[in-house]
């Protein structure tokens, strides 16, 4: 199969699982009344669903590694897949989520984005960009093998990202992290007022950073010609 293939494969696999996380966000959000989760109470207490829902999320990561595992032929080409799958699920969950009830109602909507290892809070159109990178980079990954650039360019553009990545995840939590040491029902309560734009937009261009590592090799003949 040519790496073409194996990318559209990986697509039609990444849609397929958007179709059923959006179906079980569903069900679980109208158990507990919360189809538009930013509201008063948007952890409800029922049962030991908390901890069946983390190890669900912790599950769909596994399937999306495991789906670059089987599609890559190298590392990169792995990760790059799974990048790829990443991003395809992310934004076509809130597509088959927007056809199934009518939420979200706008890109700026408040979502709880994921809850490993602490509640992420984010506008819909935060994920989605990240999740747009991921596509892009995934697809140079795994269909650019042969464009190999400098190791130690490579680590610094790795960095740089991995630096983005954090922040990212600083931004998604931060008020998580705030009422975390107040405890689990303290963060239970938790309603985000606003969102950090501008350290949000540094934390993306420096994910973008690998993306561009990647990119630059490609504007310039092979060598020989």
């Amino acid at each position: 199969m040519s790496d073409r293939k194996r990318w559209c494969v990986v697509c039609v696999y990444a849609l397929a699982m958007a179709w059923v996380e959006a179906a079980v966000v569903l069900y679980l959000r109208t158990l507990i009344n919360r189809i538009d989760p930013y509201q008063l109470h948007p952890f409800p207490m029922i049962g030991g669903m908390a901890q069946i829902e983390v190890a669900r999320e912790a599950a769909t990561l596994v399937m999306l590694l495991t789906v670059g595992m089987l599609a890559g032929r190298t590392w990169r080409a792995r990760v790059g897949y799974a990048a790829v799958a990443f991003g395809v699920w992310d934004i076509f969950y809130y597509v088959f989520l927007k056809a199934m009830c009518g939420w979200p109602h706008s890109v700026m909507d408040w979502d709880i984005l994921f809850l490993i290892p602490l509640p992420w809070w984010g506008p819909v159109l935060a994920p989605v960009l990240i999740a747009l990178l991921l596509i892009l980079w995934g697809t140079l990954a795994s269909q650019f093998e042969h464009r190999r650039a400098p190791i130690l360019s490579r680590i610094v553009a790795l960095a740089l990202g991995g630096a983005g990545v954090a922040i990212g995840l600083g931004v998604f939590m931060a008020d998580s992290m705030t009422a975390a040491p107040s405890g689990v029902a303290a963060m239970r309560e938790v309603l985000p007022k606003s969102f950090h734009w501008p350290l949000f937009c540094g934390a993306l261009a420096l994910m973008s950073v690998p993306v561009v590592h990647l990119l630059l090799p490609l504007s310039k003949p092979p060598s020989g010609l």
